[in-house]
């Protein structure tokens, strides 16, 4: 029955990660992640990247909440200790998530200084020595976030051999960013955007790796997009495009996993968070913690500006609640509220 239960998981983990919403440090908190639940039921959610250090020494109970209804839901971890890891990756279990994805793509110098990120691809040994650590303390996935290369170390040989190292391990999804990164000499933000997006180099991982599930991260910007790129690999993981304009995600039940019901309006999703507001506002959270994920809602539509403006000028106030949403609600839809 416990092996029944576990092959029953990460089947479900395996059809969710079609489409994932990119762990972004700042960004995809528990706040951000319930406003993304209530637009897309069926794409996988991830965390912001949380350190074995943070978890271990720290509030650990401050960075692994979250609602039930965010589901299906994974945890990013950042670190490069295999004990230290598992301990993490089964609090995460204990906590009920349902992935522990390992960072080995973040280039930051705070990341390298710590000894984890985008720096361990030069060490696949003890990248698979850390999944194996994880794989054998919990029964749920743990999967591996990953550049191309970095620096020099750019060749596909060595790509091949990381990933077939890793997989030896345990690990069976793989989500790769399409660009390499430099380890000095560029910023997080110019790693994301300076490098050249090299979407063939995941194409032939995936042709050479078929038993292994391949999910392709960097610069997707539409469903269209989407789409066409799940025709070469088993999943697709959206960054910023699904922060700034996360209506992008009411589609993606629809197009991307077959569902039939009909998509929220952005008016209906505001709706149904206040409620949500309004019980963080009484556990002290600041309107603003929530309302600055909601930003970009009617991003291209007509009011988004004056949207926009209203929430940064009044959401940031210690009085504000969720009547600041719904008045700012009446500048996207006129005569509605």
């Amino acid at each position: 029955m416990i092996e029944s239960n576990k092959n029953n998981q990460q089947d479900t983990i395996y059809k969710a990660s079609r489409f994932c919403v990119a762990p972004m440090m700042d960004w995809t908190n528990r706040h951000c992640r319930f406003f993304h639940r209530l637009i897309s039921g069926r794409a996988l959610l991830y965390s912001e990247m949380v350190t074995t250090g943070a978890l271990i020494h720290g509030d650990h109970h401050h960075f692994l909440q979250f609602n039930p209804a965010e589901h299906p839901l994974a945890l990013q971890l950042g670190g490069s200790s295999p004990r230290e890891l598992a301990v993490c990756a089964k609090m995460a279990e204990n906590y009920g998530y349902d992935e522990v994805n390992l960072n080995v793509g973040c280039p930051s110098d705070r990341v390298q200084n710590g000894r984890f990120g985008a720096c361990l691809m030069a060490e696949p040994y003890l990248v698979a020595d850390c999944v194996a650590a994880m794989t054998k303390a919990v029964s749920i996935p743990i999967t591996v976030k990953s550049r191309i290369g970095i620096d020099d170390r750019d060749s596909y040989p060595e790509l091949v051999h990381f990933i077939a190292t890793i997989a030896a391990a345990g690990c069976k999804t793989f989500i790769i960013h399409a660009r390499k990164a430099w380890l000095s000499g560029l910023s997080p933000k110019q790693n994301r955007d300076v490098p050249p997006l090299r979407y063939e180099i995941i194409y032939q991982l995936k042709h050479d790796f078929p038993e292994l599930k391949i999910v392709l991260n960097g610069g997707i910007t539409s469903l269209d997009q989407a789409e066409e790129i799940l025709q070469r690999v088993d999943g697709v993981m959206v960054g910023r495009e699904a922060y700034h304009n996360p209506y992008l995600l009411a589609e993606v039940d629809r197009r991307l996993f077959g569902e039939n019901h009909p998509n929220l309006s952005r008016q209906e999703i505001i709706v149904q968070l206040i409620p949500y507001i309004h019980d963080q506002l009484k556990t002290n959270v600041r309107l603003n913690s929530v309302a600055r994920h909601i930003l970009g809602l009617f991003h291209g539509e007509l009011g988004a500006r004056r949207w926009r403006r209203y929430l940064s000028e009044n959401a940031c106030k210690a009085d504000a609640d969720e009547s600041v949403i719904l008045k700012a609600l009446t500048f996207t839809v006129p005569d509605v509220y």
